[in-house]
């Protein structure tokens, strides 16, 4: 048997919208102590607010193209509905925008916070950022690599549980495939080699490692984008 964490991160919108609220609502308790400032809460706060408003929206919208799809079909076709054209739902009272990338900007915020010296497993809880951990077979478990950029070098996190350490292997791009990057023992690693000219994609993918054996699944391969 080994112990693993899921990732914190939500899969859905929904649970994304979710755990940028509760940050919103809890992180300015701990600001003091992660080293945080007024910009980096209030920033929380507008991306909270923005992508709330965005998903209000689009379930207006796609409620409205529903039914004016079944009004067109039927004024094409004919039907026993009536002749007179679908009220427009009125959208939701818009909100500030805010800069494109709302969950790369708070994958990068939960790392420093995580890498703050006054962090603590407490806080983390607090704050809906460490995932729960689920006991595993062996030969079932997978690494969840979490991977952001700082002065463009890809950082790349994990879960260790019981394991020993983490096998990363790295697709830069150049037609060679992937190759060894390195076997961590910390959870948390930065890759320094010189970023290309050019923009392109790095792929990454590792597998657990105990007592010097690899032990369950690769993991999924995760891209970031460096260079340019």
């Amino acid at each position: 048997m080994a112990t693993t964490k899921t990732y914190y991160m939500p899969k859905d919108d929904v649970g994304k919208a979710r755990l940028l609220e509760h940050l919103a609502k809890h992180l300015p308790v701990h600001a003091a102590a992660l080293g945080l400032t007024e910009n980096d809460i209030n920033e929380v706060k507008a991306d909270a607010a923005a992508f709330a408003y965005t998903l209000s929206a689009l379930e207006t919208v796609q409620s409205n193209g529903k039914l004016w799809t079944a009004f067109k079909n039927q004024q094409r076709d004919g039907g026993s509905g009536g002749t007179a054209y679908p009220n427009l739902t009125n959208l939701p009272a818009p909100v500030p925008a805010v800069p494109l990338g709302i969950i790369p900007r708070l994958s990068n915020l939960v790392a420093r916070i995580k890498a703050a010296r006054g962090y603590s497993e407490a806080i983390g809880k607090d704050l809906n950022i460490v995932g729960t951990v689920q006991v595993m077979e062996i030969d079932e478990v997978k690494p969840i690599i979490e991977i952001t950029t700082r002065g463009g070098q890809p950082i790349i996190q994990w879960s260790k549980g019981d394991a020993d350490a983490l096998e990363i292997w790295v697709d830069r791009n150049d037609d060679r495939g992937f190759g060894l990057f390195t076997i961590a023992n910390s959870p948390r690693i930065t890759d320094t080699t010189p970023a290309p000219a050019t923009p392109v994609q790095w792929k990454y993918k590792a597998i657990y490692r105990l007592k010097d054996d690899r032990i369950g699944d690769w993991s999924t391969i995760t891209p970031v984008s460096v260079g340019g």
